[in-house]
Parts: structure tokens; sequence; C-alpha cells
């Protein structure tokens, strides 16, 4: 654990993948760590490996870390992706598990797939999370929550600001799970699983009460949501788009409502972490153009 103060910028390394799932191909290099980490924790105890925790200085229950991505920066030049019997969207569809290793090239910034096709590269990391309430005590990297977590948002690349609340005394800040590329949904259960390295400015906002995380791009405001339901997850992540509308502008919720139906995009981030992700991508050009006055 390393302790920061708010508004310090932070460069975190990644690594992804069990012995199982790491490429035998000699073109590929294998980091060191990685193969340390197989060798003392076998067999490893989850499928993510996490760089953390991060204290935060200062930071308490009831406050927000606001996380800028300031780059996120492919770290390995190999990844890998699986289907596994009984998981991902299809369940009953493929019945022999499969690993594929595709080829990085972290100059171009593409990805080669065993079958030839050459996709370019969107790196960012599927977990970042601040450490639960204690109460919950430990709970599994696979399902995200209010924490955070496994939330599979590929919006969150370099220029994104994540907003997470804070639990615990410190925030506990953790990231992993790097991911080349992945498509919204990440159907056959994991995106371009790989290593990176990323820089990121951690500040507190004190007193924030967040109860879910968002986050903001250049041009949009995302509201996400998590429930085993996937119409449970699209109706809070649409409820909690009106409501930072309303707050933010002088509409009402009637109109908040159908300016989301008319301007707004609701996506599915993820359906394989048992809890499904939907998240709501709310255009910040309306919003300029209906700011509440103070």
């Amino acid at each position: 654990m390393i302790e920061i103060d708010p508004g310090d910028t932070v460069t975190i390394h990644s690594v992804s993948g069990s012995p199982s799932e790491t490429s035998r191909n000699p073109a590929h290099s294998i980091r060191p760590e990685l193969q340390a980490i197989h060798a003392a924790l076998a067999p490893l105890p989850g499928p993510h490996i996490l760089t953390g925790p991060i204290h935060v200085r200062g930071a308490k229950p009831g406050d927000a870390l606001r996380v800028e991505i300031l780059d996120v920066r492919l770290r390995d030049d190999w990844g890998f992706n699986i289907i596994r019997t009984g998981k991902g969207a299809l369940l009953h569809d493929f019945t022999r598990d499969e690993t594929l290793h595709l080829t990085i090239d972290r100059k171009a910034g593409t990805i080669t797939t065993p079958w030839g096709m050459v996709m370019p590269a969107r790196p960012f990391f599927g977990i970042m999370a601040t450490a639960p309430k204690l109460e919950h005590g430990r709970l599994t990297s696979i399902i995200p929550g209010y924490f955070g977590g496994n939330m599979d948002n590929r919006e969150l690349t370099a220029g994104s600001i994540l907003y997470l609340p804070v639990s615990v005394e410190g925030a506990l800040f953790s990231a992993g799970d790097g991911h080349a590329s992945q498509g919204d949904g990440e159907v056959c259960l994991t995106a371009v699983e790989t290593g990176l390295s990323g820089t990121l400015k951690i500040d507190v906002i004190s007193g924030a009460q967040l109860a879910m995380p968002y986050a903001e791009t250049a041009n949009h405001l995302i509201t996400m949501a998590f429930d085993a339901d996937l119409q449970e997850a699209m109706q809070e992540a649409l409820r909690l788009a009106i409501q930072m509308i309303v707050e933010r502008t002088h509409l009402t919720s009637v109109q908040a409502y159908s300016l989301c139906s008319m301007a707004a995009d609701v996506r599915i981030t993820q359906v394989v972490n048992v809890k499904k992700g939907v998240h709501t991508m709310i255009p910040k050009a309306l919003i300029a153009q209906g700011v509440r006055d103070v």
C-alpha cells in the first residue's frame, strides 16, 4: 500500500492472466512480475490481479474520489480472450472452453486476432474501485457495486473522470483488469485482457455523499447502475440520469425524462459479471444550455 495526498498523480502498472491464460507464444514477452505472482499465489485466489490499495490521506466515509484518467497505455505485447462453458451472455450455446491469444502492437496501437483481423486498441482498466464498507466484509472482484469495481465501462479511457464513493478511511483505491479493447456488453466473458500502465490524478471531494459511481468524458456525463436483472440496472441508470439532469439544470423530472429519450444513450456496459451493468450517456452540450442559475 502507498499513501498519497489529495491531488497527487500516480502511475499504476497492471498485469493480467492466470497460468492457464498466459501466452505460450515465444514471440510474446511474459513479465517477470506476472510469473512471480503465479509462483507466490498458486492457485490464484480469483480471476483478477489488482494493483493497490492506494491510501488517500484525509479521505473519509461520505467523501468521493475524483479520479482523472490522464493516460492509459498498453504495457504488454499480447492479450487473451476466453470463453467458459456456462458463462457469458450465451450460457448454453458454446459447450467448449476456449482461450485465444492476441498479438498487440503497442507502437501502432493495434491488436491482431488469431484469424488475422486487425483492430484498434482502446485501453482502459476494467476495474477501478474504492474499498467497500467494512460491514460488507471481503467481496469478490467479479461483481461491481457502489464502490465501482468490475464495471468494465469502455468509456473510462484516457481523458475521462471517474467519481467513486468513499466508504472507509483513506478510500483504499485499487485498479486492474486491463483491457486493450472491449465492446459494450463484453458478451463472451472477457475483453482483450492485458497489462496496462495508467497515470491518474486522484482528488477528494469532501462530503459528496455519493451513492453510486458516475463519470464524465469531454462530451458526456455518464451514470451507471448494476443489478442481476438487466431491466433493473437499466431503470436505475436512467433514474440516476434524470436526477443528475434535474440537479444541474432548471429542468423538471418530466422534462429530464423526455430529454433522455430524445438525446441520451442508454447502453449495456457488460452482461457477464453476475450483476449486469448499464450506463447512460448524457450530452454535456445540452446540460450547458439548461444550467441552473446559482
